[in-house]
């Protein structure tokens, strides 16, 4: 089925390349719907991210608990669960999908759960206190974060089969753009705006706003023209998973990967930090909430389709700036925490954390960009549930970075990290240009 002529004028805009050469990398049949999948995949993850934002593990969760008077201990198991708790299923997972032939329902069936959890976080916020409401957001969100990981290793899939390769970047990138922009004005108008008294009430909103976004990037996500793939046997799928992680051994290019990928964590685990610090240096303002997502809407909006559109380039290059740029931030606000210059001005955090926002955009676009390129078919989904998996775990041991906060300071943790990103970085300048 061809695409509209409107459709078709969109995409040669919105790309702005004519190369008859493009589409090698996917079946011909899938060429001919690149423009309509490449706008389901945008407003889909539009929507996903947006998603996302409303309800973000860093900011709105942790915002929450303490309104609730939740036990203090379960914020810090907020982000590690957010995130190991989507990575580390993926090699089993990714045994089952690579058998679907059509692999979009997966992604749909996991978006729908992460709504219907998110929605369950609003009630609890609206009937429960205490413990009881930690304990159950928690419980809510690792369900939460197993349904984001099947919507993960399909994604990538899904991506690499419909969308030639350099257009695959501008589908992340203008996706987190728009809804970066939707992000903030979100922020203005619910968070900003509303009395001290009410932040629970507006963070409950935004909960709910989240649980209704991904419903409708599932129903999105359904409408992408996917041919049948190549599937694998009927193999257990916890002994392929074990099996798979000799790619680790056999495959270099890949393995230095994820190597990088860990080292580049760096950008995700001082955030929260960044939060903290203005906290203890501001109390916790109601504003705060709201700047700090304006900081993250806006970041998301600038810089998300320059990382996309670089990230065809070289999203090798791309990982290496963005670490570079999180590191370095990371060397300023330890020196300024240290000194104790500037940061108990009511924008030098925000500001701080809007450049680190930037630089975790580029980490991620890169990243993306770059396993679905080294690889095609299966291999694709096994590199992705390979190293999320692996990322997964590291994450978890890299949570030990709170006791280091605790022991000498939120400057300090943020120190560490930085420092494992100028790791990262460097290794990021020796991998191979994928795809080449």
């Amino acid at each position: 089925m061809q695409q509209s002529s409107t459709t078709q004028v969109l995409y040669d805009k919105l790309v702005n390349e004519e190369d008859a050469r493009v589409c090698t990398a996917i079946a011909p049949e899938a060429c001919q719907q690149v423009p309509g999948n490449f706008f389901r995949l945008i407003v889909s993850h539009f929507l996903s991210k947006l998603g996302d934002a409303c309800a973000n593990p860093k900011i709105v969760l942790p915002w929450v608990l303490e309104s609730l008077s939740a036990p203090a201990y379960l914020l810090g198991f907020l982000v590690p669960i957010r995130e190991s708790g989507s990575l580390l299923p993926q090699l089993v997972l990714a045994s089952y999908i690579r058998r679907l032939p059509i692999r979009k329902y997966a992604w749909s069936l996991g978006a729908l759960v992460q709504g219907l959890c998110v929605l369950g976080m609003a009630a609890v916020a609206m009937l429960l206190s205490g413990a009881l409401a930690g304990f159950s957001i928690v419980g809510l969100l690792v369900l939460f974060s197993l349904a984001r990981g099947l919507s993960s290793v399909a994604a990538k899939d899904v991506l690499g089969k419909t969308i030639p390769k350099t257009r695959r970047g501008r589908v992340t990138g203008w996706s987190a753009s728009a809804a970066g922009l939707v992000t903030v004005a979100l922020a203005t108008g619910v968070i900003v705006y509303q009395p001290a008294d009410n932040v629970l009430g507006a963070a409950t909103v935004l909960l709910l706003l989240a649980g209704v976004f991904w419903p409708l990037a599932a129903l999105c996500f359904m409408g992408i023209k996917e041919y049948p793939g190549e599937v694998s046997g009927g193999a257990n799928a916890l002994t392929e998973a074990w099996q798979r992680l000799s790619i680790l051994t056999r495959d270099a290019p890949f393995r230095r990967f994820v190597i990088t990928r860990a080292l580049l964590l760096c950008s995700a685990l001082t955030a929260p930090y960044y939060v903290a610090l203005a906290q203890q240096y501001l109390g916790a303002q109601s504003s705060l909430l709201g700047f700090f997502m304006l900081a993250s809407g806006l970041a998301s909006l600038l810089s998300a389709p320059f990382w996309g559109r670089f990230a065809d380039v070289s999203s090798r290059r791309v990982m290496m700036f963005a670490a570079s740029m999180s590191a370095a931030l990371g060397l300023v606000v330890f020196a300024l925490d240290y000194s104790n210059i500037g940061l108990s001005q009511l924008f030098t955090l925000p500001l701080l954390y809007f450049l680190l926002t930037i630089s975790h955009q580029g980490v991620r676009v890169g990243r993306k960009t770059y396993v679905v390129d080294l690889a095609e078919g299966n291999r694709r989904t096994d590199y992705v549930a390979v190293s999320n998996s692996v990322i997964g775990l590291v994450l978890l041991l890299m949570g030990a970075s709170g006791a280091l906060a605790s022991a000498f300071g939120y400057g300090v943790a943020i120190l560490g990290l930085s420092l494992a990103g100028v790791a990262g970085a460097f290794m990021a300048f020796r991998l191979p240009e994928a795809g080449q």
